[in-house]
């Protein structure tokens, strides 16, 4: 039973990085139930990495911060949009938020959030009538320890229903995000301290279990679906639980003990 309804549909995928990626666990798990992506990457280094992934599927440059040609490159219609993109520059390592620079802020908002915004824009004559766009945001965006990248997936958060509602102009298209707990991705290894962070994570889980790459994915996939047609202009929280356990008396006794 194709209980997700995806299949013969066609997604765009913006963020594939690699084995451990939530778009590629996304795709994967689309192209199982019958769909087919069409990929797109940073940089030409990427390229490769992302076909012996997914060989049979088209995969394609564009940079978010200077390529505005989305709807050529692709070039047929789509059943809906992935927006897996994130990215700040922790190279000098941990600082406090205000010692933020300018110019890292800007750049990571606009690859991190505005983004989502301007690729919609211009797939928006690609999409079929009744389309979903999905982009992905963290479980809290008050989290601190997740540096400046934090207030920029609140701009994110804060983005969807705008969006929403803008394409409700013309559109049934919807949009929503999966607010993801911390997950073991290679993009999560580059920000600061995050180890110490996930493993905290995994003990506030209500199942004393880490969040898995593949239950935020199988949620992508859902609202990318027809089957989530009732869903817009929200936020879909998966982390097992975690964001209702602050006070998880076993970590609140082992605090005590010390």
């Amino acid at each position: 039973m194709d209980f997700l309804g995806v299949k013969d549909k066609t997604y765009y995928i913006a963020g594939v990085a690699n084995k451990k990626s939530v778009a590629y666990f996304s795709a994967k798990t689309l192209i199982e139930n019958g769909a087919k992506c069409v990929f797109s990457v940073q940089s030409e280094s990427q390229i490769e990495a992302v076909k012996k992934l997914f060989p049979d599927s088209q995969v394609f440059v564009f940079d978010v911060e200077q390529d505005k040609d989305l709807a050529l490159k692709i070039n047929q219609k789509i059943d809906g949009f992935l927006h897996s993109l994130a990215f700040a520059n922790f190279s000098e390592g941990p600082k406090p938020f205000h010692e933020t620079k300018r110019e890292d802020y800007l750049q990571a908002a606009q690859i991190s959030s505005f983004s989502l915004v301007e690729m919609s824009h211009q797939l928006k004559e690609l999409f079929n009538p009744d389309s979903s766009i999905v982009t992905i945001s963290i479980s809290n965006t008050k989290a601190t320890s997740y540096g400046y990248l934090g207030p920029i997936k609140a701009m994110l958060d804060a983005t969807v229903p705008f969006l929403a509602k803008s394409f409700s102009e013309f559109s049934k298209i919807r949009v929503n995000a999966v607010g993801a707990g911390p997950l073991k991705t290679s993009a999560s290894a580059g920000i600061p301290n995050y180890i110490d962070n996930y493993f905290y994570a995994e003990e506030l889980t209500l199942r004393k279990s880490s969040l898995e790459t593949q239950e935020v994915a199988n949620t992508v996939c859902f609202l990318l679906s027809p089957k989530s047609s009732g869903i817009n202009a929200s936020t879909v929280i998966v982390d097992a639980g975690m964001s209702s356990n602050y006070f998880d008396q076993n970590i609140v006794k082992a605090f005590n003990k010390k």
